[in-house]
């Protein structure tokens, strides 16, 4: 049987995923990734139902839930303290099958990463050139042992924000958006008593979030309105000088968290959606098709969701270009619009800054019963994969 085969660029969460799910539908893959080792920068992700549900068709749900934790309940705050809508852990539960889970980042990583033989992935390989027509695609690219070319029949661009496999292949789009706010993210080094859930507070452009971890470490972001660029030489100081005086545990969390574990990174968007996540032999998955802001935490789950729409779509053939068109057709809608909610809720949200408006916001949030804001949640999260194995569907 001829066997189909895939270059993917980018080996982060969305590559590997995908790798993953062509591999379990019998294709060859080979991942391109730029470091020159396989492994994920990052504090904390979480995941939601359809997250895990995507990871659970890959066939990788209960690996990951083994390394992350479970979260009971949660909430969003006024620095104070003062509750402004509660998070019922149990009716999320019991509406999506599957409470929320966190992780550090390299640990979802590296799961995924050992479900690929090591000869499926090259680091340090430096994309020179991307070719195609009708049949196939070939990328030329070189390492450490020198220049290399590969021919696949498709090319996956899962390269990210700054996604180069996009500027090459759709030049005509004007590429990331800043969003107008900077976010610093970290780990503790310790336990740390704490709600076990996933709470946030929102301050006058301002937010800090956290979730705990295995273990008791607490992983956290803190989200300011901010100008392009800025940087602060004792980053953590900064977020201490900002967030330090809110409520408990806040000023616990940032006290046990070391200097070094601090990533600072501004928030960028794909504020002018793409007309098409394909052209060609070439398809865009993950933060690359669809770079959102991460204020609905949904930046992974959004990527996993393509890696296993795409591979069902490849495997209910009957040719890639036509597989990838219903992939295009399929995600396109779902996520920009998960994109558009997400820059919505960070207008409205973190990023507000009128105090007339957050005081309106926060007393309209108080007042609503926390039905209104599960049903948004669900909303999102509320995803079903296709299968990637049994009978192919028909049609």
């Amino acid at each position: 049987m001829y066997e189909r085969s895939a270059i993917v660029v980018g080996g982060g969460i969305a590559g590997l995923a995908v790798a993953v799910g062509l591999r379990r539908i019998g294709w060859r893959v080979t991942v391109l990734e730029r470091d020159p080792v396989f492994g994920a920068i990052g504090a904390g992700i979480s995941l939601l139902a359809n997250g895990l549900r995507a990871l659970d068709s890959l066939g990788m749900g209960a690996a990951v839930r083994d390394v992350g934790r479970r979260q009971s309940g949660g909430k969003i705050s006024a620095p104070s303290g003062r509750l402004l809508t509660p998070m019922d852990d149990a009716a999320i539960e019991d509406r999506l099958g599957t409470a929320v889970y966190s992780f550090l980042r390299p640990e979802l990583h590296n799961v995924l990463a050992q479900a690929l033989p090591s000869d499926a992935l090259v680091p340090g390989a430096l994309i020179r050139a991307l070719e195609q027509d009708g049949t196939g695609a070939r990328v030329h690219f070189t390492t450490s042992d020198g220049d290399a070319v590969l021919d696949a029949d498709i090319v996956i661009g899962a390269d990210g924000l700054n996604s180069w496999v996009r500027s090459q292949m759709w030049p005509e789009h004007s590429g990331t958006a800043y969003s107008g706010a900077t976010v610093w993210r970290g780990v503790t080094s310790e336990s740390v008593e704490s709600p076990r859930g996933i709470d946030q507070t929102w301050g006058r452009g301002m937010e800090f979030g956290f979730s705990s971890l295995s273990g008791g470490r607490i992983e956290w972001h803190a989200l300011a309105n901010a100008s392009r660029g800025t940087r602060y030489a004792d980053e953590l100081g900064e977020v201490r000088a900002r967030f330090g005086s809110w409520h408990d545990p806040i000023p616990a969390v940032l006290a046990a968290t070391p200097p070094e574990a601090v990533l600072r990174h501004d928030i960028f968007d794909l504020v002018a959606p793409l007309p098409s996540y394909v052209r060609g032999r070439t398809v865009l998955i993950g933060d690359a098709a669809h770079a959102m802001q991460p204020h609905l935490g949904q930046g992974a789950g959004m990527a996993l969701e393509d890696a296993v729409v795409l591979a069902a779509e490849l495997r209910a053939g009957p040719d890639p270009a036509s597989a990838l068109a219903r992939y295009d057709h399929a995600r396109r809608p779902r996520t920009q619009a998960v994109a558009r909610n997400a820059r919505r809720v960070g207008r409205m949200g973190a990023q507000l800054e009128n105090r007339l408006v957050i005081m309106a916001r926060n007393t309209a949030m108080r007042l609503l019963p926390a039905s209104v804001g599960l049903r948004e949640l669900v909303r999102t999260a509320d995803w079903t994969p296709v299968s990637l194995e049994g009978p192919m569907r028909k049609g």
